[in-house]
C-alpha cells in the first residue's frame, strides 16, 4: 500500500550531459524532491525514464519514493553557461506523463510541485489536485515555456495555457530570465507580465540569480537580496529554491520568511556541482540566522521540527512502474 507523501514532485527526471561526456542526474523533480527530503519531508516523485535509470534510482535517491513509468529514453539535456546565461539542447525526451501515472494515494499530498521540463505535463494535469485548505499546489513552468528545433536547441515559446493553469495554483515559482524573451529582453516589461500573472495565483515568486528573488502578491512586490557566495554550478538552484520555499511556507505560512529561507538554501546549492550542493535543514537554519533578512521571530526550533517529522516519513520507499512494484529495502 502506498503512503501519501508530504511533498510530491511531478515531471521528468533528466540526464544532464557534461563537457567530458559524463552525465549527472538532474531535473526539477530531482533537485526539488531531494531538497524537500533533506529538509525533513516525506517525499515522492512521479516521472518517466529508461529502465536503466529506473534501476539506478533506488541507490541514487534512496530517501525518495518513486512512481516511474518505463520509457524508451530519458530526457537528456546539454547546458552551456556563459556570463550567467544558459544555452540548452534537448538530446532525448522521455514519454509524457498522464493522470493515471500518479498513484491515487499520492494525489492527497499536502505539497504538490508540477515541474515540467519538456512539455511532458498537459495543462489539465493541475486539475488532479483540487485546491484545499492547508495544501499547496505549485508549479515551476519552465517546461511550458520551451520548444526545441530539429537540432534540439531550446527556444522560448509562449505559455498558452497560463490563464487556465494559474487560477488552480497556490504558488507559481519561475526564473525572471524565463520571461525576458517575451518582454523584448526588457526587465520592466517582464515584471509587468509577472504582475499580471500574480493576479491569477495567490503567490508568485520570481528568482533572479545573484540579484535575489521577488515575491508578488496580487500585484504587489517585495524584493529579497541573494546571498553573496562563490558560484561553482548554478544548475538546479531554482529548483532547490522552489522546494525550500514550499517547505517553509507549508510549515510556517509566512511567504516573506519562506523566500528568505529559500534564498539561503539556493545559495548553498550553487557552491558545489549538481545534487551535492543541496543543503540539509540544519545548514539552512544556521545560514538564515546570520542573515539580515531573517528576523528573530522566524528562527526555527530544530528539535521540535525533527520530532514532528519522525511521524511523517514514508516507510519504506516504493519504486513502482506500470509493470513493477518493488519495495526498496534500505535505511531511511
Amino acid at each position: 500500500m502506498l503512503v501519501t507523501p508530504t511533498f510530491l514532485a511531478i515531471g521528468h527526471i533528466t540526464r544532464d550531459l557534461q563537457p567530458d561526456d559524463s552525465s549527472r542526474l538532474g531535473g526539477t523533480v530531482t533537485f526539488a524532491a531531494l531538497t524537500a527530503a533533506r529538509l525533513g519531508l516525506a517525499t515522492a516523485i512521479v516521472s518517466s525514464a529508461d529502465t536503466t535509470l529506473i534501476a539506478q534510482l533506488s541507490t541514487q535517491l534512496p530517501a525518495i519514493a518513486c512512481a516511474l513509468q518505463p520509457s524508451p529514453e530519458t530526457t537528456t539535456f546539454v547546458n552551456h553557461y556563459q556570463e550567467g546565461f544558459r544555452t540548452q539542447y534537448l538530446r532525448a525526451r522521455a514519454s509524457s506523463l498522464h493522470a493515471e501515472d500518479v498513484p491515487l494515494a499520492w494525489r492527497k499530498a499536502p505539497i504538490v510541485l508540477l515541474g515540467p521540463l519538456a512539455q511532458e505535463l498537459p495543462a489539465d494535469f493541475v486539475t488532479l489536485f483540487p485546491r484545499r485548505s492547508g495544501a499547496l499546489i505549485a508549479a515551476t513552468p519552465q517546461g511550458w515555456l520551451r520548444r526545441w528545433d530539429d537540432d534540439g536547441r531550446i527556444w522560448p515559446t509562449p505559455w498558452q495555457a497560463a490563464e487556465q493553469v494559474l487560477p488552480r495554483l497556490d504558488v507559481l515559482i519561475l526564473s525572471h530570465d524565463d520571461l525576458l524573451p517575451f518582454a523584448g529582453e526588457n526587465r520592466a516589461a517582464a515584471d509587468a507580465i509577472l504582475d499580471r500573472w500574480s493576479m491569477y495565483a495567490p503567490l508568485l515568486v520570481a528568482t533572479d540569480g545573484r540579484h535575489g528573488a521577488t515575491l508578488f502578491r496580487q500585484g504587489t512586490r517585495q524584493h529579497f537580496p541573494a546571498y553573496q557566495v562563490q558560484e561553482v554550478d548554478p544548475t538546479g538552484a531554482g529548483d532547490v529554491f522552489a522546494a525550500a520555499f514550499l517547505t517553509h511556507l507549508y510549515q510556517h505560512n509566512d511567504p516573506a520568511h519562506a523566500v528568505a529561507f529559500a534564498n539561503c538554501a539556493a545559495s548553498f546549492s550553487v557552491e558545489k556541482y549538481g545534487l551535492s550542493g543541496i543543503p540539509n535543514e540544519e545548514m539552512v537554519v544556521r545560514g538564515c540566522r546570520h542573515s539580515e533578512a531573517w528576523g528573530a521571530s522566524a528562527l526555527i526550533t530544530l528539535g521540535r521540527r525533527k520530532q514532528a517529522r519522525m511521524t511523517n516519513k514514508l516507510q519504506p520507499p516504493i519504486c513502482c512502474t506500470k509493470n513493477l512494484v518493488e519495495t526498496i529495502t534500505h535505511i531511511w
